[in-house]
């Protein structure tokens, strides 16, 4: 890194829960060169990001680059974390189960995430489901990216600027909410076989392909052991209450 200020930023797009090492030894380098201002007028030097020898990114927009840089090290903890099988998901924690909303970027689940940590769920994440060899879900509680809708600008909110609280401990998956946004459309849900639940999570999970032997047993049992829900959705807000007291239900009010 070459720019003392921008470094400083970098600290904000560290995965939750990282820790300083002095060890010289890394499993991946990263090289940013932050661009500016040349030395010919109405010129700017673009911002540079190597992993290891790979280049990452090239941008004249320095938070662009910031979040290509999240990304792609989020990516690479999920991928080589011993034990853990991440799975792209939402989750929240609700009287002691974990609501687990799989899906990719963009495709609605911080939205859900939102309401549902509004509403009394407690936040666990937006962005990953971390998974044990038991099936629990771990905590990963980076700040959420949310959209303006007038804007479509993104920023970052904690869960206690939305009015709740982050959760602590591992969480056994009592519910599964396969959905999609559709505009006008209600949460009519119907329940699906754990075999078509595991297979949505399969298609979600990060290190399906790099260690299988690890995915399969794990998303299988959580498969098995949650509730799983499908259907179309419409706007958020909408569902929330529907979606708690399914696990209400299931387990009773606490």
């Amino acid at each position: 890194m070459n720019d003392k200020e921008a470094l400083n930023q970098v600290v904000d797009h560290l995965p939750p829960g990282w820790e300083p090492a002095s060890s010289p030894v890394v499993e991946r380098l990263y090289s940013f060169k932050v661009g500016g201002e040349h030395a010919r007028a109405n010129l700017r030097r673009f911002s540079l990001l190597y992993a290891n020898d790979a280049r990452v990114g090239r941008s004249l927009d320095l938070a662009h680059m910031m979040k290509l840089f999240e990304s792609d090290l989020q990516l690479f903890v999920a991928e080589a974390a011993p034990r853990r099988v991440f799975v792209h998901a939402g989750v929240v924690g609700w009287r002691g189960q974990a609501i687990l909303i799989p899906g990719r970027s963009f495709s609605g689940k911080t939205s859900l995430v939102v309401e549902l940590v509004r509403a009394g769920a407690t936040y666990y994440s937006d962005e990953y489901a971390v998974l044990d060899t038991r099936g629990r879900v771990h905590p990963y509680p980076r700040k959420l990216w949310i959209r303006e809708k007038a804007s479509l600008e993104s920023e970052r909110w904690s869960a206690e600027s939305l009015g709740g609280s982050c959760g602590v401990k591992p969480l056994p998956v009592g519910l599964v909410i396969v959905t999609r946004y559709k505009a006008g459309a209600r949460w009519r849900p119907g329940r699906v076989t754990s075999g078509k639940g595991a297979l949505a999570l399969l298609d979600n999970a990060v290190s399906i392909q790099r260690r299988p032997e690890l995915a399969f047993p794990v998303l299988s049992k959580v498969a098995t052991e949650a509730t799983i829900l499908k259907g179309v959705r419409g706007e958020a807000r909408y569902m929330v209450d529907s979606i708690l007291k399914s696990l209400d239900v299931r387990f009773g009010p606490t």
